[in-house]
């Protein structure tokens, strides 16, 4: 796919589409990036920085490549459900009797993306075999104070992997009943040695929610300002991915 040399709207910022929204860690990266933005998530987000829908996402992805309301946009990030294959929930799904009970939504996200004929990324964490890893970022490359290793496959376009730096040391927490310090915090679970909200916060570098629940999910917003700001260098340019 060849990127038009300008994806602004009648003079706008382009407009993306953040599907599985959660609580807008991705959105904001590409909002600084230079992108307005859209979510949409199933669960009530009320502390989403940006314009956001309730309801189901491949649902409101489908309904706008029915209606042509798609064409309205200049790319898509989707972040599914992650919780099937995640290497760091298998162990806690076994042990609360969950198994492989959670639907793997991947492979229908793609399937629409594909239909919209747009560019986009999936993102998904270590230990999820459905994506294509095109692009894995860390939080060392960002000098932010979580590890938190992310994939993103890239449908329609692509981006240059960036070296990855080596870790600076362990993450604080208790292993095998054994405490470790280190410059990283857990951005995962409660309890264990994991860090407070305001930790959280510092390390991911988001300041508009201080739900627990959202900040563990959240994609730091370095990693998709980083995204955004690649995308629209090719598109501007005009480059065929």
């Amino acid at each position: 796919m060849t990127q038009s040399t300008d994806i602004r709207r009648d003079g706008h910022r382009p407009l993306l589409l953040d599907l599985f929204s959660c609580a807008g860690g991705a959105a904001m990266g590409y909002a600084r990036a230079g992108f307005d933005v859209h979510g949409v998530d199933i669960a009530d987000r009320p502390n989403y920085p940006f314009l956001r829908h309730q309801g189901d996402a491949l649902a409101h992805l489908a309904r706008l490549i029915a209606t042509g309301e798609i064409e309205r946009y200049a790319f898509v990030h989707a972040s599914p459900p992650c919780q099937a294959g995640c290497s760091l929930t298998v162990g806690t799904n076994r042990s609360q009797g969950w198994g492989g009970s959670h639907v793997d939504l991947v492979a229908p996200t793609r399937a629409l993306l594909d239909e919209t004929g747009l560019p986009y990324v999936i993102e998904q964490p270590n230990g999820r075999a459905p994506i294509r890893k095109d692009l894995t970022l860390c939080g060392e490359m960002f000098s932010l104070g979580v590890i938190r290793h992310r994939n993103f496959e890239c449908g329609g376009w692509s981006i240059e992997q960036p070296a990855h730096v080596p870790h600076r040391g362990r993450v604080r927490g208790y292993r095998h009943g054994r405490y470790f310090d280190g410059p990283y915090v857990a951005a995962y679970g409660n309890g264990g040695g994991k860090p407070t909200v305001p930790e959280l916060q510092a390390a991911l570098g988001i300041d508009w929610t201080g739900v627990r629940e959202e900040l563990t999910e959240a994609i730091p917003p370095a990693y998709s300002e980083h995204i955004g700001r690649a995308f629209l260098t090719t598109a501007t340019l005009g480059v065929a991915a």
